[in-house]
Parts: C-alpha cells; sequence; structure tokens
C-alpha cells in the first residue's frame, strides 16, 4: 500500500502487488486521480501480507481526514491518535478541560493538583491553536458514476443523461462489454455529450474507485453482506456531509453488482421497490440517486411568476353583489327562510380563490355580458 502526494496537495491513496512498476505508472500518467495531477512525490508505502489486507487499509485510509494522512506519513502517532478521537468525545473531553479536569496520554483523567504540579515542571512556550485544514470547510467533490460491466452503449448514454440532468459529470466504466467509446451511446445521451467525452475505463471495479473515500453499492439483493442500508435520500446526505470523494456503483443491466463487487463497497443503497417486480433499467437507478444528490445543490429553477395580490375587499364585495343582483332576478333564492344561509355560502364560494383584481374585473364583464347579451 502506499500514499502519493499530488501537485496540487492532495494525497492519492492505492495498492499494488508491484510498488516500483506501479509509482512509474503513475509518474507516466495512468489514467485516473493522478493524472492530472502530476508531478507526484510517493511519502508513504507499507507491505501488508495479503491483498486484501492491502484493500481494507486503503479503503480505511482513504477515509482519514487530511490531519491524520500527514500524522501517519511524519509517524507522529501521538497527533494520529488524538485526530482519530470522534468529534463527540472530543467535545466531552473540552468540557472536562473547561471543568477543571483533564486527562493523560491513556485518556485516563488527571486530577486538577496533579495536572498543575506537572504543568510548573514541563512548562513550555505557548502555541497558537492549530486550525482545521482548509478542506474540511470546502463541499465535498459530487459523487462519481461508476457503471460496472455495462451492457448497451444505449445505457450508457441514457444514464449520461440522466447525470448531467442533475448536475453530475464524471463518469466511471469498468470493463464495458461492447468497448469504449462506442458511437451507438451518443444518440441516447440527448446532448450530455460532456458526460461520455470525459468518461474513462477501467480494467476493476477497485482501480476505479482508488481515490474514492466512500463507496456505495447499489443492489436490491443483501448477496449475504453485513453492511449498512440506505435509501438515496440518506446516502445522499452522507455524501454532501463527508469529506472525500464517493462513489455509486451500479451493476450490469442482466444480473447487478456481482457479490464480490458489493463486498468491496462500505455502503449498500437500495430503494423501497415493489418486491414483486423490483427491476430498475439502469438510467432509473442512475436518476434515483443523482436527483437525490442534487436536492441540495443550487440547480437551475423554473423561473418563479410573482402573483398579483388579491383583490381589495370593496372590489370583491362588488362582484358578491353582482352576483347577489342577477340570481335575485333569476328567482334563484328559495325558498325565504333559506336565504340568507344561500347567500353567505355564495359568498363564502366566491371569497376562497382570493381573486386578484384583473380576475374580479372579468368575472363582473362576464356577468354583464349576461346581463345584457348582444350580437357582435
Amino acid at each position: 500500500m502506499y500514499i502519493l502526494r499530488c501537485a496540487d496537495g492532495s494525497y492519492y491513496t492505492g495498492h499494488t502487488d508491484d510498488l516500483e512498476p506501479r509509482i512509474a505508472e503513475h509518474h507516466h500518467g495512468t489514467p485516473g486521480y493522478t493524472f492530472d495531477r502530476r508531478p507526484l512525490e510517493l511519502v508513504w508505502s507499507e507491505n501488508f501480507v495479503t491483498r486484501e489486507e492491502a484493500l481494507a487499509a486503503e479503503l480505511q485510509i482513504k477515509g482519514w481526514t487530511r490531519k491524520k494522512k500527514e500524522a501517519l506519513i511524519a509517524s507522529d502517532w501521538q497527533s494520529l491518535k488524538a485526530a482519530s478521537v470522534p468529534p463527540a468525545e472530543r467535545e466531552t473531553r473540552a468540557l472536562r478541560l473547561r471543568s477543571g479536569r483533564t486527562e493523560d496520554a491513556t485518556g485516563t483523567e488527571t486530577p486538577p493538583s496533579v495536572r498543575a504540579e506537572r504543568s510548573r515542571s514541563t512548562a513550555t512556550p505557548s502555541r497558537a491553536p492549530m486550525r482545521a485544514h482548509p478542506s474540511h470547510d470546502v463541499a465535498p467533490p459530487p459523487p462519481v458514476i461508476v457503471l460496472v460491466r455495462p451492457q448497451l452503449a444505449e445505457n450508457i448514454g441514457k444514464a449520461a443523461r440522466a447525470m448531467l440532468n442533475f448536475g453530475l459529470t464524471e463518469m466511471r466504466l469498468v470493463s464495458p462489454r461492447d468497448g469504449w467509446p462506442n458511437p451507438d451511446a451518443g444518440p441516447a445521451a440527448s446532448g450530455a455529450d460532456l458526460v461520455l467525452e470525459r468518461a474513462q475505463v477501467f480494467e476493476t471495479v477497485a482501480d476505479a474507485i482508488a481515490d474514492c473515500a466512500h463507496v456505495y453499492a447499489t443492489t436490491v439483493r443483501r448477496r449475504g453482506l453485513v453492511k449498512p442500508v440506505v435509501t438515496p435520500e440518506e446516502a445522499a446526505r452522507a455524501i454532501h456531509a463527508e469529506p472525500g470523494r464517493s462513489a455509486l456503483l451500479f451493476g450490469p443491466e442482466r444480473s447487478g453488482l456481482e457479490t464480490d463487487d458489493v463486498a468491496i463497497a462500505r455502503t449498500i443503497l437500495t430503494v423501497p421497490i415493489n418486491p414483486e417486480f423490483g427491476s430498475l433499467n439502469l438510467a432509473q437507478a442512475v436518476i434515483l440517486c443523482a436527483y437525490e444528490w442534487s436536492k441540495q445543490v443550487a440547480l437551475a429553477q423554473p423561473p418563479a411568476i410573482e402573483l398579483d395580490p388579491p383583490a381589495e375587499q370593496e372590489e370583491l364585495d362588488g362582484l358578491v353583489d353582482h352576483f347577489d343582483r342577477m340570481l335575485e332576478a333569476a328567482g334563484y333564492y328559495f325558498p325565504p327562510d333559506r336565504v340568507p344561509a344561500t347567500r353567505r355560502t355564495l359568498r363564502s364560494v366566491l371569497t376562497k380563490p382570493g381573486w386578484n383584481a384583473q380576475e374580479v374585473r372579468t368575472l363582473r364583464g362576464i356577468l354583464s355580458a349576461f346581463e345584457r347579451p348582444r350580437r357582435r
């Protein structure tokens, strides 16, 4: 397993069976995250007994904050331990500090008297508090859509269209059956050429998600794996909240993701669906996830039309009186003992819609035409 520092200051984490050739590939421009971020520097590496252990460690470290990665690279185990404390626990410890208690390096609370004695014997110059890395304040990048062994180019095009509808542009293809690029994808994309032109091809799922910290496998079957299961809405909230890049895996049209594909992911993403007919086509599955992600992004909305204010009460009363005169002349009010209730009902009906002034004038014009019909 290894970590590269990229030219833009970001870190790339990967694993390989042969380190030197793999690093050389990155330097010469292997497709993927590092391609446009050269030159690169190897800053950390570690050997593992099995490939599975290396992959597990890679996925774990990819989810780390920049601070934790830099502590690992510097072999600063104390800082790494401190950065690993969950936020809720850090807040609890901070409250303890403010209340006059502290903890030693092992997390054991230290009485104030002992702490005071230690501070006198090991006093050091004060330092400014460390600031969180700027990347923590930046919104995570949009998720990557990974189509695993897609079968039809038309479905790739339809998925690209669904992506671009909701602001997603990064598509990755894992071993497409009919190769790539494929001219049959263009017409189905209906203008989403940008997504197709930028689509990258990988041989394996592991290669396609190598730079992603959070991986969601879309499937309606659990496949015997014990993993968290979320809906598209829950996944979208997590993607917006979690630092690092996220990937959404979609399987082949006929059978969906295989068990080994799902095993690589950290979370299963599924939708409540008719158990008697749980088959979604590829573009439908993509658009469900893309739409939920887009709900927290400021995409273009249909222009809102400012409505005119409701008519003033005087104009509305004139409309009610106009109706009342015509109905009286037509002999509508009967029997006499029901007239007050009927008039209240009429007023309620005419005031409920909240007509504006132009609408009231139009309705009165219609009534006048009924009163005095004439040929045009």
